[in-house]
């Protein structure tokens, strides 16, 4: 090996080292700003749980609630908390398992159906144009009136609870996802055309990533519709969850475990925000970076 040789390859190999050095550096500092993205989600979500608590007691301070019919934040903490309360724990806890279970398959089911459509109506826009307005149309029936028909079809087990969680969480994914996936650059669709690339092509490596900020503001919206769904069916259709159990303790006046289980639902959507708000910024930092604002 001649001298000049040896000096290409000792550059080369600085070169690589270089090279390897910036990308555990990049990575390194991808990590950092991910954590830090993750601690302040955290930190909202506590900060919201801290001024719905706030927000709780000064209400029942100002309007003077009547004692019979109110509890605050320590008295349920104190319901959740006493030993001698075991055993409504445990039909809260089963309850709470219950519905749950119910929202989480509502919401994904739904979640799915939207995204699906949502790709279709962008590949086939004759599709959308017939079938959009047929689904804007059923969003406007109120859902209290469509449980019971609902129920008829689908029977009174999960089946039905499912649908209706799924309703609440499929239209506006379907309508953001929709037009998340049409706002995507006309350049990008361009370039991606004169390179040869087929609709489907361009709609996996380009606006898919795009509407994925867009997916995820809808989970936000739609993780508490899916517990409501839930909560309704179970209290119209079911007998069972969270949303029964409120209607009875309602019905039998057991004060402290309706307001605990209207903790937990509350509680609940705060924390499935947050959680959402965290596998976003994986998500994103991950697929596409370019969306958070900062790239990676």
């Amino acid at each position: 090996m001649t001298a000049i040789e040896t000096i290409a390859t000792g550059v080369a190999e600085a070169e690589s080292a270089e090279e390897a050095l910036v990308g555990i550096r990049v990575t390194t500092g991808g990590a950092k700003r991910l954590g830090r993205r993750l601690l302040a989600t955290l930190g909202q979500a506590l900060l919201s749980l801290g001024v719905i608590v706030v927000a709780w007691q000064g209400l029942l301070t100002v309007f003077e609630v009547n004692d019979f019919i109110s509890r605050g934040p320590l008295d349920v903490w104190h319901y959740l908390t006493d030993p001698a309360n075991s055993a409504q724990r445990d039909v809260l806890r089963e309850a709470t398992m219950t519905t749950f279970r119910d929202a989480a398959i509502g919401l994904v089911a739904g979640t799915v159906a939207a995204v699906v459509f949502a790709v279709v109506f962008n590949l086939w826009r004759s599709v959308e144009s017939a079938f959009m307005p047929i689904a804007m149309a059923l969003r406007s029936v109120p859902l209290v009136a469509m449980t019971p028909l609902i129920c008829l079809i689908f029977g009174r087990g999960l089946l039905a609870v499912t649908v209706i969680a799924g309703i609440v969480t499929f239209f506006p994914t379907l309508v953001n996802v929709s037009l998340a996936l049409r706002s995507v650059p006309a350049s990008s669709i361009d370039l991606m055309r004169a390179n040869g690339a087929s609709p489907a092509t361009t709609l996996r490596k380009v606006q898919l990533p795009a509407a994925l900020p867009a997916l995820f503001a809808s989970a936000r919206i739609a993780a508490p519709l899916a517990l409501v769904g839930a909560l309704l069916a179970e209290w119209l259709s079911t007998g069972d969850g969270l949303g029964y159990l409120m209607l009875q303790s309602v019905s039998t006046f057991e004060t402290d475990q309706m307001w605990a289980a209207v903790t937990i639902v509350t509680f609940a959507s705060v924390v499935l925000y947050g959680i959402i708000s965290a596998v976003e910024q994986v998500v994103l930092t991950r697929y596409a970076p370019e969306q958070t604002g900062r790239a990676v």
